[in-house]
């Protein structure tokens, strides 16, 4: 018994030192805090205030990014995203009900400004064991104004989550330039606006804020306390971005191509509006494209959709090259625009370089006359006279071979072909060398602003909104290839492409302005084969054109990839109803006045019939009109017109002769003045395509019956006679195998065929 007692106190002495230890080791930790106010190692009141102190992010505004007259193209706005609180325990600090209380109401306000039906809104908000629920993409972007809808039946238990979204105002508006940006998540749980393409991305850094912060005290259900301070670090906004782009002509430009694109359906499609004196680039586009505020059409399957092909693309010019070469040809003095020329086929060694119809030719016909033709032998022969080495220092001078550095990512520099003999003479015309549209523009400035070369920029200014500091870009002249008086001189050849009476350019002339320019058919290598690809539609077709020629405002280059055309289609039409319509309309907002047209003088045409070959030829010639012969006897028969009819000066009167009927030469001819010859001579003709001859099927000089069946090819001589060439092409490739992988810059992997 005494040994039990004596365990018994034994017991209650251990738990008495052991709770006697604690409360000093409690007491003396307490007393410890108290004094020292430091917990290991850490300020208390520090952590204390850390329980009671709340954030938020003050979100900076990304710049925008604007015309050169400060029409907005890209710029932030607020959206908000909407959520449903459907547990029945949530309270604010006053015990008011912080959840959906009245599920009917709140699904019959939702369904009139959400796309989400009464029902389904309602079979969302009833969900059980869920805190809040969620409404999908009909709960997203919500606009402003349509949240202050919301708020106005005073619904309890919606939430709203403030987001940032980039707007586009103008849809599909030089979208590969401008790029888009969208919402991403950070690391530390922020959601911004980030680039993801084109100027969004590669100024990203620039269009970007830093966001601020704002610290202040709450209490322990998160409400702030009053009179609480805050401690505030500003945001800072982002730059804003003013573009050269012009939202006049870059709209005018974007619905062009939008028609053009659904009529013609290329594979691809540019254009891009410069201003030569300064090398602005006022309006810029392609297709295909897309529409950055909601990236319909981002998913198309060419992969052009995701490159801004003006910069980033490099392709074989054709003719429109021969602006340069041209320019260089008189720079170094060996143009004479009246020296006599062959015309038809020129030879590199064994290869035959063609002119466009079947290497025909014209006969002997002089320079000019081979320049408004786009004759490749033309240019052949003053390559000779240039010396393929000077040749090649102008082409350097122009700028090709090497990037424009216009400051966008991925510029293409394109390459000079240059190694063996019929590339030297094939890069002349433009095949076989690769060049991008801004190099061409670059080039095409030296012409159009008496030989200073100008680069080409998009980034008028840049603007910090926390400084007001403005940071402006200054045109820049890369190089003076030529002399302004060789400038004027290439001008007024170029003029004569448009205007002239054998011109390839005469769909691109406008009403009341001088316009000089370049048309370019140029074929495309199959990248599988390594040779150029055939058919009537496998091409590139372009302009460049410049007005007034005199002083040009404007320079403008259109490209067409393989336009779908029907039978009475051109590539060349296809390329006029983009480039047309633009220039005209952007030289008449710029008030560019058109000059007053000369009007031709009508004339009568007098009586010949039974006259001499001879006596007729000067009495037609007299009335300022131009004799056409038909057979090869020596009296007039018949002619159409008839005598005393009304035509304009240097029209084609049709004289047929009483000896055997025979063809005349009709290349080149309106459809108009091949009807005369087809109802003076009772034969029927077969027609194909619209605009000038570009083929006939029984040659010039051949005796003609009723028998006779002759099939008219209109277009533009170039496109539809360079389908010839398509042999000696392949002649070409065979000499220069080991040099016909191209530089693959956004067009895929091109492989040439020469020619």
């Amino acid at each position: 018994m005494k040994r039990r007692i004596g365990n018994m106190r034994r017991g209650a002495l251990v738990l008495f030192s052991f709770f006697a230890a604690l409360f000093l080791i409690v007491t003396g930790r307490f007393l410890y805090l108290q004094i020292t106010g430091y917990a290991n190692g850490q300020p208390l009141a520090a952590e204390a205030a850390k329980q009671h102190r709340n954030s938020e992010v003050i979100e900076a505004k990304r710049g925008s990014i604007l015309d050169q007259k400060g029409a907005v193209i890209a710029e932030d706005t607020t959206t908000y995203t909407l959520a449903a609180v459907v547990a029945n325990k949530t309270q604010d600090g006053k015990k008011n009900p912080m959840y959906v209380k009245d599920k009917e109401k709140t699904a019959e306000v939702l369904a009139k400004n959400i796309s989400m039906s009464q029902s389904e809104i309602l079979k969302k908000l009833n969900k059980k064991d869920v805190y809040q629920v969620e409404f999908g993409k009909a709960g997203k972007n919500i606009s402003i104004e349509t949240k202050n809808k919301i708020d106005q039946a005073k619904l309890q238990g919606l939430l709203f989550t403030k987001t940032p979204q980039r707007f586009y105002p103008n849809g599909t508006f030089a979208t590969q330039l401008i790029g888009f940006a969208q919402q991403e998540e950070k690391k530390n749980g922020e959601i911004s606006l980030s680039g993801k393409m084109g100027l969004e991305k590669s100024y990203d850094h620039i269009l970007a804020g830093k966001n601020g912060k704002v610290n202040f005290n709450t209490d322990s259900s998160g409400y702030i306390l009053p009179n609480a301070k805050k401690n505030v670090t500003k945001a800072k906004d982002g730059s804003d971005i003013k573009l050269t782009i012009d939202k006049k002509i870059q709209t005018f430009l974007e619905d062009t191509m939008t028609a053009a694109n659904a009529k013609y359906q290329p594979a691809n499609m540019m254009a891009v509006v410069m201003n030569p004196k300064t090398g602005e680039i006022l309006a810029l586009s392609q297709r295909p494209s897309f529409n950055p505020a909601d990236r319909s059409g981002l998913n198309n399957s060419s992969a052009g959709v995701w490159q801004d092909l003006p910069v980033e693309s490099a392709y074989e010019p054709g003719s429109v090259m021969k602006i340069f070469s041209l320019a260089s040809a008189i720079s170094l003095g060996v143009y004479n625009p009246k020296e006599y020329y062959q015309s038809g086929i020129y030879k590199v060694g064994d290869i035959s370089i063609h002119d466009h119809n079947n290497g025909v030719g014209w006969g002997s016909i002089p320079f000019e006359e081979g320049v408004e033709r786009s004759s490749n032998v033309a240019f052949a022969k003053l390559l000779n006279k240039m010396g393929t080495d000077k040749f090649k220092d102008y082409l350097s001078k122009f700028g090709f071979g090497q990037k424009t550095g216009i400051r966008l990512p991925n510029e293409a520099s394109g390459r000079i072909l240059y190694k063996y003999p019929v590339e030297k003479v094939t890069t002349v015309f433009g095949q076989g060398t690769t060049v991008s549209m801004m190099q061409m523009l670059q080039g095409a400035s030296a012409i159009a602003s008496d030989g200073k070369m100008k680069l080409p920029y998009v980034v008028s200014s840049i603007k910090d909104p926390n400084t007001n500091k403005e940071t402006k870009t200054a045109p820049k002249t890369t190089g003076e290839p030529i002399s302004a008086e060789t400038a004027k001189k290439t001008r007024a050849e170029l003029e004569k492409v448009v205007s002239g009476e054998h011109g390839t350019g005469k769909l691109y002339a406008l009403p009341g302005y001088k316009v000089a320019g370049k048309t370019g058919t140029s074929q495309i290598p199959d990248p599988k084969t390594g040779k150029y690809m055939t058919g009537s539609d496998n091409y590139i077709f372009s302009f460049m054109g410049m007005a007034p020629a005199d002083d040009p405002e404007i320079v403008m280059y259109v490209t067409m990839q393989q336009p779908k055309l029907n039978g009475s289609e051109t590539g060349g039409q296809a390329v006029a109803d983009v480039f047309n319509p633009v220039m005209k309309n952007s030289l008449q907002y710029m008030n560019i006045k058109p000059t007053e047209q000369k009007k031709l003088a009508t004339k009568d045409v007098p009586k010949v019939t039974s006259k001499t070959v001879d006596e007729a030829k000067k009495a037609i010639e007299k009335q300022d009109l131009t004799p056409i012969i038909i057979g090869s006897g020596k009296k007039i028969v018949q002619q159409l017109p008839a005598e005393n009819s009304k035509v304009l000066q240097n029209q084609r009167v049709i004289l047929m002769t009483d000896g055997e009927m025979t063809v005349p030469n009709m290349m080149n001819w309106p459809k108009d003045d091949v009807l005369k010859v087809s109802e003076i001579t009772g034969i029927p003709f077969t027609f194909k395509g619209s605009g000038y001859v570009a083929k006939q099927s029984v040659s010039a000089g051949t005796v003609m019956n009723t028998s006779t069946k002759m099939a008219i090819e209109l277009g533009e001589p170039e496109e539809l006679a360079i389908f010839n060439q398509n042999k000696d092409s392949n002649d070409v490739e065979k000499n220069k195998r080991d040099t016909d992988i191209q530089e693959n810059q956004g067009l895929g992997d091109l492989l040439t065929g020469g020619g």
